[in-house]
């Protein structure tokens, strides 16, 4: 009786081993449907075992040795055996149509080799497959007459004088599933005469001029597969991950073109800045673009080209906010261009409801709205691009400064903050234990949005969002990757269109030492009895709520109680900022340290006037850190209304007197409240909520201040040995040079210009942030560089003293001597002045950049600094500020005081965004060697390779995956398993290597590292929208889920019946079990906190589920999300090879 072999009481892989290594048995014929490459090895061995036999062939004169000959029936595409299968007419296959089969056969052999995870057991069969094909042991022909189902197994024995074939046939294909896995049934054919018949069916099939031989072509799938016998150069797969990651760089390049005048003018870095920009902002699904390059690279004329794009593809308009200080300078490049172009300040509110329209919104140095939606012009901002839905482009050097908060306020100018972005912050949430921990941590965030993003502190995280949006390139990136090199004396430069160079100068720090005498002006400043009185200080304006009345401000108004709370918040952000500046103002100049605390005086005079006069204490202007706080750094005149004129008689001192007098400051007080209570822009709060001991420790910090002065004395010019030392170097080594002196203040830079101007020196300008026009000023001491040849050399400035009003937009390179009179604390800063001269039409072979020290050495500084970090409660904490403690090293102060090169240089490579640097690899091998382009594309998914490294740490594997979104993850595993690193930019850096390195034997695992590496990346975006974690009982979502469900057991009536009760059922499961969208989130939210009626939450709670707007729902879709391997580099040690 014939057997059955159904899988599940027999399986038929035990069937057709039987009759393959039956006695006798010389060579098979199998037809089947679907035939799957991997699932050779289960009869891998047994053919390999069979000898063959000579078999007549119509398409052959002479027998042909054959072992196994497949004949695969059903190897077409969908939609096309549909419409086969369906079609009433006749088809017929012609000789075009079966060269096209030929093609997409291949091409499905080749995906069906990239599907699953890779093991040693699947390359060993498949190269052993390989080699059967290439042998001629085993011939594979594809069946095109019509579609062709059949699954029959032919084993042939012609010794065997009565019962020359056997024969299965039933419904399994040479597939592992159906060999071993499906429920299926196959019977055996026992009869010679049934089996006879068989044959000739197969042969006639076999036989016809539509069954095509794709023995080749599957030889060359498996030889091009990651499982091919030939080693892969690991450069190969190093270029491999460069022409992936730099997809979006690519297609810029491609997609975008430059008008003629930004053809001729920019430079290859730039236009490719352009592209890539341009491709970012075409993206639907983001909206925006930034361009991070350094100081000094052309940021401006990049982002013209770009508007130039916007303008001649859609005919629109395009608005430019800017710094005030730049508008002149952006109006200049209108004109030049031909830019259909509204230029704005960004102090300047925009009406929103009656704007134009604009296509593309541009906003320049836009880390100024780096603190977010609690600043008044970046909401009007914001809401400009909302109404408009423009695309906007952010231009910064500088586009994150102590944390990454900063870069997420930006992106959330053209970023919703529910947005699903594609992506998540991978490494935070693998850091806090998985998804499920994050949404415990943090429940009412969607982990897909900037929200999200913003809970991360890791640079991996932001390196791979920032892939979306950033195009940032260094000095030293550009220099290496498009410079030229002169021959004569081996400098890198940059060639214009008209041939002439740009060079790229050699930052060198200068230290100009003043002597300092014990006991004189500079000493007292820096004595410990000054720094002693300065900590002493309560500054008790800023520390408001802990003189509250509390029985008496229980009297106050909802308005009033608002302000309190504010107080608190504010008071201790001033308070840093205070202190802080203090100390900033010895580091800059005596007569601004003194002008402080005669202005701090003042302050305080004026609330113990409205104190003693029973009146409302003014807190608008400072306990509320408007959007344009900057205490007393670059202003013209202080907020109290005198100014520090800068127009000094020549030879003679006329600095103001600075007083001591109390009286005198509470008759000026009484004047400038009466002056304040009349304006719209200052807050009041009435003074009766605060105990009389407010007014003692203001007198108590006047009295002190008042010391402080005494302690300093009138400031004396004549002995200020830094002046001194400025005006003999500006006579003296460099008296026939351009400079540009900066400084912090407004009246350091007003002081050093009188008394320059005093002592006679000519062709000076100042530039504050209360200068009507710096771009006209600039071009006056910079003719060239601004193109502005129609300035006399009489006109031209020799000296321009400047605040950091400058230090952002402006071309300063017919310099190059920067003189720093103050230390920013931040050290970006002093990058930032040297890039004003160190720009692209630099003509000298060095700039020099200058900073005063004491004689005496640079540890005093950095103690009085440590110091004051240390009692101000880790200043960059609290005030939120930029100026750190020169980023906590204070060896960058010794450095610049040894005159270390380097210390001023940009930031190296690493800060060069992961597209730039992975287009700039492929751009680079592929201009060396053009042959790549064609070779690299071509190179499989799943391919791998090895390299020897040196370090026996490095040893592991780095698999390159992609998700079903288009997320890149790039993972480095130890042999052990261990992660190593997930941060794309050292991944990317640890597989470099050159055409030389050769391929060595990979690790023993090197397969199971892969499958593990893509199984975490399968668990991590398994379900990415799920929360299921209502969080703490104080959320919006905990807080509503038990709401709902109170009123979900109540019972029902009138106006909530049944069909309600099973809507609101649904609605629970829901939210439960997906996060908010953030606009319901936010509505319910308020809701809530407002106790309002429960009725009213239900009702919105259910039309927001009937409209779709309540939660994020997962998408309804039954496609298979599986990673995609891109590649693997394995790392051998050169030593010790693994076993």
């Amino acid at each position: 009786m014939a057997r059955i072999f159904d899988n599940i009481d027999l399986k038929f892989t035990q069937g057709l081993h039987d009759i393959i290594t039956n006695t006798g048995v010389k060579r098979v014929d199998f037809c089947v449907g679907y035939f799957n490459l991997r699932g050779w090895d289960l009869i891998i061995d047994q053919i390999d075992q069979l000898p063959g036999d000579y078999v007549e062939e119509e398409s052959s004169r002479e027998p042909q040795l054959r072992v196994c000959r497949l004949l695969v029936g059903m190897h077409r595409p969908p939609e096309e055996l549909t419409r086969w299968l369906y079609s009433k007419e006749e088809n017929t296959p012609d000789a075009e149509f079966v060269r096209s089969q030929k093609v997409k056969i291949a091409r499905e052999f080749r995906r069906q080799l990239q599907l699953g995870l890779p093991t040693k057991k699947d390359e060993i069969t498949l190269r052993r497959l390989s080699r059967q094909l290439k042998d001629g042991k085993v011939c594979v022909k594809l069946y095109l007459r019509h579609p062709l189902h059949a699954k029959l197994y032919l084993a042939h024995r012609p010794d065997d004088n009565f019962n020359k074939i056997m024969a299965l046939m039933g419904s399994s294909n040479l597939t592992f599933s159906g060999l071993r896995g499906n429920g299926e049934l196959n019977a055996e054919f026992a009869d010679s005469d049934q089996s006879k018949k068989l044959a000739d069916w197969f042969d006639e099939r076999w036989d016809d001029k539509f069954c095509i031989d794709i023995t080749k072509e599957l030889i060359e799938a498996i030889d091009n597969s990651w499982a091919g016998m030939e080693d892969i150069p690991p450069y190969y797969i190093y270029l491999k991950t460069a022409y992936h990651l730099s997809e979006e760089a690519r297609n810029g390049i491609k997609e975008f073109a430059l008008t003629p005048e930004f053809r001729r003018e920019l430079f290859d870095f730039q236009q490719t800045a352009v592209k890539i920009a341009a491709r970012h902002l075409r993206n639907d699904k983001r909206g925006g673009a930034m361009i991070g390059d350094v100081v000094g690279l052309g940021k401006t004329i990049t982002a013209c080209a770009i508007a130039k794009i916007y303008e001649t593809t859609y005919a629109s308009s395009t608005l430019i906010i800017c710094p005030a200080n730049l508008q002149e300078m952006w109006k200049k490049y209108a004109r030049k261009y031909d830019l259909k172009v509204d230029i704005m300040s960004m102090a300047k509110p925009i009406d929103v409801d009656n704007s134009r329209y604009y296509r593309l919104i541009i906003i320049d140095e836009s880390h100024n709205l780096r603190n977010g939606a609690k600043g008044s012009r970046y909401r009007n901002i914001k809401q400009l691009i909302d109404r408009q839905d423009s695309n906007v482009l952010l231009l910064t050097a500088t586009p994150y400064n102590k944390d990454f908060s900063d870069l997420a306020n930006q992106l959330r100018l053209f970023i919703d903050e529910d947005q699903d972005l594609g992506m998540r912050p991978e490494t935070y949430i693998r850091n806090l234990g998985g998804e499920r921990q994050f949404m415990q941590n943090h429940s009412e965030t969607f982990i897909r949005s900037i929200a999200a993003f913003d809970k991360s502190d890791c640079v991996e995280d932001w390196n791979e969002l920032m892939k979306l949006f950033l195009v940032r390139r260094t000095r030293t990136f550009i220099k290496e990757n498009y410079a030229k090199t002169d021959p004569e004396n081996g400098r890198r430069y940059l060639e214009f269109p008209d041939k002439t160079r740009s060079y790229f100068p050699d930052r060198i720090p200068k230290a100009l030492k003043f002597e300092t005498i014990p006991g004189d002006q500079y000493s007292r400043l820096y004595s410990d009895r000054m720094i002693e009185m300065m900590e002493s200080l309560s500054l008790p304006r800023y520390g408001l709520t802990a003189f509250l009345n509390e029985e008496k401000a229980k009297e106050a108004s909802v308005t009033e109680k608002g302000i309190i709370e504010n107080l608190s918040r504010a008071g201790t952000q001033q308070m840093g900022f205070c202190k802080s500046t203090f100390f900033k103002r010895i580091d800059s100049c005596g007569f601004s340290f003194l002008l402080t605390l005669s202005r701090h005086i003042l302050r305080n005079m004026v609330f113990i006037y409205a104190l003693e006069n029973k009146l409302r204490l003014p807190i608008g202007d400072e306990n509320q850190l408007p959007d344009d706080f900057i205490d007393d750094e670059d202003v013209n005149g202080n907020i109290l209304g005198e100014d520090f004129v800068k127009e000094g008689l020549p030879g003679k001192s006329d600095l103001p007197k600075i007083s001591t007098d109390l009286d005198e400051y509470m008759r000026r007080a009484a004047e400038y409240y009466n002056f304040i209570a009349v304006k719209n822009n200052v807050g009041f709060i009435n003074s009766k909520y605060f105990k009389r001991t407010l007014k003692q420790q203001l007198k108590k910090d006047c009295e002190t201040l008042i010391e402080m002065i005494k302690l300093c004395g009138d400031w004396n010019p004549a002995t200020d040995q830094k002046l001194n030392l400025l005006y003999d170097m500006l006579t003296g080594s460099h008296k026939d040079e351009k400079v540009v002196v900066f400084t912090q203040y407004s009246d350091t830079a007003n002081y050093i210009y009188r008394e320059l101007k005093r002592r006679g020196l000519k062709q000076l300008s100042v530039v504050t942030g209360g200068c009507d026009n710096p771009t006209a000023e600039v071009e006056k001491f910079s003719p060239v560089s601004n193109e502005r040849t129609d300035i006399a050399p009489d006109d031209e400035y020799r000296v321009m003293i400047a605040t950091d009003v400058l230090s952002e937009g402006q071309n300063l390179q017919d310099s190059h001597i920067i003189v720093n009179f103050d230390l920013p604390w931040a050290i970006i800063r002093l990058i930032q002045r040297a890039g004003r001269v160190d720009r692209i039409g630099q003509k000298e072979d060095q700039i020099y950049c200058y900073s005063f020290f004491p004689a005496d050495g640079v540890e005093k500084i950095i103690s009085l600094r440590e110091r004051l970090n240390n009692r101000i409660n880790q200043n960059a904490n609290i005030i939120g500020s930029d100026e750190i403690f020169f980023e906590g090293n204070e060896q960058n102060l010794r450095d610049m005081f040894n005159e270390k090169a380097g210390t001023l240089d940009d930031e190296d490579d690493g800060d060069v965004d992961l597209s730039s640097q992975a287009f700039q690899i492929w751009k680079n091998a592929t201009d060396a060697n053009p042959k790549l382009k064609e070779i690299i594309p071509q190179l499989q998914n799943m391919v791998y390779s090895t390299k020897a490294v040196e370090d026996v740490g490095n040893t592991g594997v780095i698999t390159y995956a992609r998700t079903y979104n288009d997320f890149d993850v790039l993972t480095w595993l130890a042999p052990d398993g261990t992660v190593m690193s997930h941060s794309q930019k050292k991944i990317l850096q640890a597989m470099q290597c050159s055409l030389a390195d050769p391929c060595v034997e990979p690790l023993a695992n090197h397969h199971e590292l892969v499958c593990q590496t893509v199984e975490q990346v399968e668990r991590e975006t398994a379900d990415p929208t799920t929360a299921g974690i209502l969080g703490n009982r104080f959320s919006t979502r905990y807080r509503l889920v038990d709401l709902l469900d109170h009123y979900y057991k109540q019972d029902t009536n009138i106006f909530f019946g049944e069909e309600d009760k099973e809507d609101l059922k649904l609605a629970i499961n829901d939210i439960y079990n997906y996060a908010l969208l953030d606009s319901a989130k936010l509505t319910i939210g308020q809701m809530l906190r407002r106790n309002q009626n429960n009725d009213e939450i239900v009702q919105y709670v259910l039309d927001l589920r009937k409209s779709g707007a309540l939660c994020r729902l997962p998408v309804e879709d039954n496609t298979r999300r599986d990673p995609v391997i891109v590649c693997s580099l394995g790392m051998q040690h050169k030593k010790y090879p693994l076993p």
